[in-house]
């Protein structure tokens, strides 16, 4: 029994295994073609220690090769724009904005990295397919390299459409970042005056840290 047991259990991994290999496949390829999209987004942010959980809304725009705009409408207003080799991260009730380089952004912000397609999930993840939840296929991830920023995580994709719709990224403290993306447009026409920004007259410039 214990072996004809754990026969059965390695043949279930391997169709798990498999699963999760080609929708990996789907989603990559998905990203790899997508010219752009339009969503909206709820994100939450819960402090580890504290268990303080944080909540954002606003709008994200995506146009190829990774133009990303990204604009917080509440609790307040907040835009961060990744344009050709400029990233631009404002705070208008500040007066504010940090001006970084495309480079230091895809490096640190693990979250835009998902959204842009930068972070591959077959190459950069084991990957393990925790079946349907809802109307959605359930993936977790777990780096073959971890970094602080990053120890584990888990994607919701709805089937056909192969989108991330849900993302939640957990980081060495046990810090979390959940995503969840609404009312998305794929391939639908985009300006790209979207992704610059002429800061207003006043508006303190910081350069952002080096890498």
């Amino acid at each position: 029994m214990p072996r004809l047991f754990l026969g059965l259990i390695l043949a279930l991994t391997s169709v798990w295994c498999a699963q999760a290999a080609d929708l990996t496949d789907q989603i990559q390829k998905r990203y790899d073609t997508l010219q752009s999209f339009r969503g909206f987004f709820l994100q939450k942010l819960t402090n580890a220690s504290s268990r303080e959980v944080q909540e954002r809304l606003g709008t994200i725009t995506f146009a190829r090769p990774r133009f990303i705009r990204w604009e917080t409408t509440s609790p307040e207003t907040e835009l961060l724009i990744i344009g050709q080799d400029t990233v631009w991260e404002y705070f208008p009730e500040e007066e504010t904005v940090y001006r970084y380089t495309v480079e230091q952004v895809l490096s640190s912000k693990t979250m835009i990295r998902f959204l842009s397609g930068e972070a591959n999930l077959k190459d950069d993840f084991t990957v393990t397919d925790l079946g349907m939840d809802g109307d959605f296929k359930h993936l977790k991830l777990i780096p073959k390299e971890p970094e602080p920023n990053l120890v584990e995580g888990e994607i919701w994709v709805r089937p056909g459409q192969d989108m991330l719709e849900k993302i939640k990224l957990v980081d060495f403290f046990g810090n979390i970042n959940e995503l969840e993306l609404t009312g998305l447009q794929l391939d639908v026409p985009v300006d790209q005056k979207e992704f610059t920004l002429d800061p207003p007259k006043g508006t303190e410039i910081l350069e952002g840290p080096a890498e």
